[in-house]
């Protein structure tokens, strides 16, 4: 009887429980604080947090037989970021995009986040497939920081990416504003901008075909990427396939987040987070982000005074790729400034325009390192 009572108890955590366990289980309790009480990005952070609590409560689950290892293969063959734009795609409007080209120069712009942020790794010691995994941080886009850190082969910097990329991506709320205030003056913010023009059936439908030739042409290591986007946006705008939209922007959609969520925050052991570089890649991410925010508005100002007046700079913002989050930020702070402005649609172009610029982004670091 005493061997067996020995037994049942050297089969609780409480044996191997390690204090940095116990510091990642406080972690994940903080994200479900944010999550649940302060509802920032919950259909995110609720299963990342889980899944972190899971695997340093029982490690083996994220070893090989574990449930999660096998959610986790999913990220590894780049399946499940796949699928998340496929729905993204299904979901999201590109027709301010479409009435306003110019704002795919607010997207680009943008991006200077993430080319800041990989020069800056290399000086801090990272070497440059690391570099190029942690800098697409900056585009504050988790499926594409996820499938960049796959293709370069950085498995070991997986957890500390996507975890610091959709921890930005659920913070916008709180990281941009500030930013935006410093960059613009009370005038700017409370700019007004024309209406949109129509967008016909013909350009919505032909916009995602097109984007796709174009950039899986001189990328075609991005097609996986832009390819599930566009085609997640024909189902939405050609009108016929009315149960593939249903089902890639809803049950599909849920169902892709509960095991990318859970299986990334699964990669965040004691063991694989709690060191050095993961506080580097935390704080290199918060820079690029800053980074890029704040490029964006500011390319947003150079456009306010080349338009005269037309463009509000704090769309300009909008140009990371935290769809509808970045766009509904530029609103609110426009509102501020001014409660009758409506900037929602004009920054959703920009907003748009950053997925795929980060997309792109990730394509061209592929293409330099041969992948």
């Amino acid at each position: 009887m005493g061997e067996t009572l020995s037994n049942l108890a050297h089969q609780t955590a409480f044996f191997s429980l390690t204090a940095g366990n116990v510091i990642m289980i406080a972690v994940a309790l903080g994200l479900m604080y944010l999550a649940i009480v302060r509802q920032y990005e919950p259909l995110l952070l609720v299963p990342i947090s889980f899944g972190m609590m899971l695997v340093n409560l029982y490690p083996p689950i994220m070893e090989e037989g574990g449930l999660l290892y096998y959610f986790f293969m999913l990220d590894e063959w780049t399946i499940l970021p796949s699928l998340i734009f496929l729905g993204v795609g299904a979901l999201t409007d590109f027709g301010p995009l479409i009435a306003n080209p110019k704002s795919f120069l607010l997207g680009a712009a943008a991006q200077f986040g993430v080319f800041g942020a990989f020069f800056m790794a290399m000086l801090i010691g990272f070497g440059p497939e690391q570099a190029a995994a942690v800098s697409i941080i900056g585009g504050a886009d988790g499926p594409t920081s996820i499938f960049l850190a796959m293709k370069l082969g950085q498995r070991q910097l997986m957890g500390p990416i996507a975890v610091a990329a959709y921890s930005y991506m659920s913070l916008v709320p709180i990281i941009q504003p500030p930013i935006m205030r410093a960059l613009t003056t009370e005038k700017e913010r409370c700019i007004k901008m024309e209406q949109l023009r129509e967008v016909s059936k013909r350009e919505r439908i032909l916009f995602p075909i097109i984007v796709t030739i174009v950039v899986c042409t001189l990328l075609p290591s991005t097609a996986p990427l832009i390819g599930m986007l566009m085609l997640g946006n024909l189902f939405r705008e050609s009108g016929v396939v009315r149960q593939l939209q249903d089902t890639a922007s809803n049950a599909l959609m849920y169902i892709v987040v509960i095991l990318l969520g859970t299986s990334v925050g699964a990669t965040t052991s004691a063991e694989a987070f709690l060191n050095l570089n993961t506080i580097k890649i935390v704080i290199l991410g918060l820079v690029a982000f800053a980074f890029g925010t704040a490029a964006g508005v500011l390319f947003g100002k150079l456009m306010c005074r080349l338009t005269g007046g037309r463009i509000n700079p704090l769309i300009g913002s909008a140009g990371v790729s935290a769809v509808p989050m970045a766009a509904r930020v530029s609103q609110k702070v426009g509102a501020e400034a001014d409660p009758t402005n409506f900037l929602l649609m004009h920054a959703m172009g920009p907003n748009v325009a950053g997925v795929i610029g980060t997309a792109v982004a990730a394509g061209v670091f592929m293409a330099i390192f041969g992948v």
